[in-house]
């Protein structure tokens, strides 16, 4: 019986002996079988599509091409937005690699620019109550032009959305009659949007079977879920984790500027003109540069101004603070800072979008166009509000403590004291005429000139109080005034 066990034992030993990675290669293949999770990547779009946001986008789009991913998600409630951005966003969306999955989860709203975003995606997922359509296209104070140039416009644009929809499976008619407002959409016999309206559709409504009995399909949406979770199990996706993209605080920042960048230029703009019409101490101007740059560094962040807006930019804010703390008067110095920083910020209005690899000339004309027409309504708001502040800013007491009095003479004087008879006026100052420093010129202040309190500009340099000077020249409502060589010249 020993020897019967042992010879047992043996044949046991050899038979591993002759197959010794035969456990190992049954761990391996069961390894092997056990697939890695896979990488699902959601980019949030919310609030108005702007260039700011388009940024965030392009950002997600790279990592989830850098990657092993299986799927990008929209996550999506938004009014709408900017024409040029959603085209752009379209374009990135459809130049992703072919086994790349795409989802529109929509969260509550995808009306206007969100809709034609949610086609350049393969999937379409509508929560309870969500919205998804409207998309003609509008100008800032209502629908666009009507003629050509309107029919321009929405050609272009609906050639973009049919292409898209063909690419992803959707009904290209669908979407163009969220588009025109003319274009009666149905199916089957079966009206779904008349002539005249624009094509809305809610969750329930988006997930409508239609077709015969044989073939059948769902309108638009695949299915009415309550997360994104729901919906990549809806679509067969379980073993996954997901990566949302979420902005920077610098992404969000620019977001903001970008949303209010009128605001930031017309302020700007407004600030640096009333700094050159009145003989002020530099307060307007300085807040007029500062709302400027804060314009610039919102576009600077989102990608749309290159190094060399920046250096242009950069090089106007120079000479114009030599113009208004150095040089006085209204010269050159100050014209050429100002066109500089006009020019730096209109190509960061009208620069390629950032997914354009073209040189920064090669400029769209419809970006040109929005961007003189953004320039034009910025002048003609700066013109009335200056026109305005200039009639009822220097009579408001705070005021008076930033920026010197003027009279159409050019100077400033203490209300005199009432007599009962006519007092006569005093002669205009001229080239040559003394007189002393009653405050600090720094480079703006007060002085007294043949008797009167008068507001003057410094020139070249800062004057002390009590400083004999004279006047180098009258500039329309600035006098600029120099020191005296000497203290016997004293008035």
């Amino acid at each position: 019986m020993k020897r019967i066990l042992c010879l047992l034992a043996l044949t046991t030993l050899l038979a591993e002996s002759a197959w010794p990675n035969g456990t190992n290669d049954n761990q391996s293949v069961t390894e092997q079988t056990v697939d890695a999770p896979a990488r699902v990547v959601v980019i949030p779009i919310e609030g108005m599509i702007e260039r700011g946001l388009l940024h965030v986008i392009r950002r997600g789009l790279d990592e989830a091409r850098a990657d092993e991913t299986t799927a990008v998600v929209l996550d999506m409630d938004t009014p709408g937005g900017r024409v040029d951005v959603t085209e752009s966003i379209m374009r990135l969306m459809l130049d992703l690699p072919e086994e790349l999955q795409t989802f529109t989860f929509v969260r509550q709203d995808a009306l206007s620019a969100g809709a034609l975003i949610a086609v350049s995606t393969q999937n379409i997922y509508m929560a309870p109550g969500s919205r998804l359509g409207a998309s003609a296209i509008v100008g800032a104070g209502g629908d666009i032009e009507e003629g050509d140039m309107k029919e321009k416009h929405v050609s272009a644009l609906v050639a973009l959305v049919r292409a898209a929809a063909n690419a992803n499976g959707h009904d290209p008619d669908l979407f163009e009659s969220m588009i025109r407002r003319d274009m009666e959409y149905e199916i089957d016999g079966d009206v779904i949007v008349p002539a005249g309206q624009l094509l809305t559709l809610s969750d329930y409504e988006a997930k409508r079977m239609v077709g015969t009995n044989d073939v059948q399909r769902p309108l638009l949406s695949r299915g009415t879920v309550q997360s994104i979770e729901d919906m990549l199990s809806h679509a067969g996706i379980e073993n996954y984790t997901l990566e949302t993209i979420t902005p920077t605080s610098a992404e969000r920042i620019a977001r903001w500027i970008e949303m209010f960048a009128f605001l930031f230029l017309a302020g700007g703009l407004l600030g640096i003109y009333i700094e050159f019409r009145t003989p002020g101490f530099g307060i307007p101007g300085i807040t007029g540069i500062i709302l400027l740059g804060i314009f610039f560094l919102g576009h600077r962040i989102a990608g749309l101004a290159g190094d060399w807006q920046l250096i242009v930019f950069g090089l106007g804010v120079m000479l114009l603070l030599i113009e208004i703390f150095i040089i006085p008067g209204f010269g050159i110095t100050g014209i050429s800072g100002m066109i500089l920083m006009l020019v730096a910020i209109f190509f960061s209005m009208a620069s390629p979008l950032p997914e354009t690899d073209g040189p920064w000339f090669e400029i769209p004309a419809v970006d040109v166009q929005r961007a003189l027409l953004q320039m034009a309504l910025t002048f003609v708001f700066t013109l009335a509000g200056g026109a305005l502040l200039s009639s009822y800013l220097p009579k408001a007491i705070g005021f008076r403590n930033l920026v010197l009095e003027t009279a159409l003479t050019g100077r400033t004087y203490d209300p005199p004291e009432p007599t009962g008879t006519d007092e006569p006026q005093p002669p205009p100052l001229q080239e040559g005429d003394e007189g002393i420093t009653v405050t600090e010129l720094h480079p703006s202040g007060y002085a007294r000139l043949n008797n009167q309190r008068v507001g003057v500009i410094a020139q070249g340099s800062f004057l002390e109080k009590d400083t004999p000077i004279k006047v180098v020249s009258v500039q329309g409502n600035r006098i600029v005034v120099s020191k005296r060589a000497s203290q016997k010249e004293t008035a």
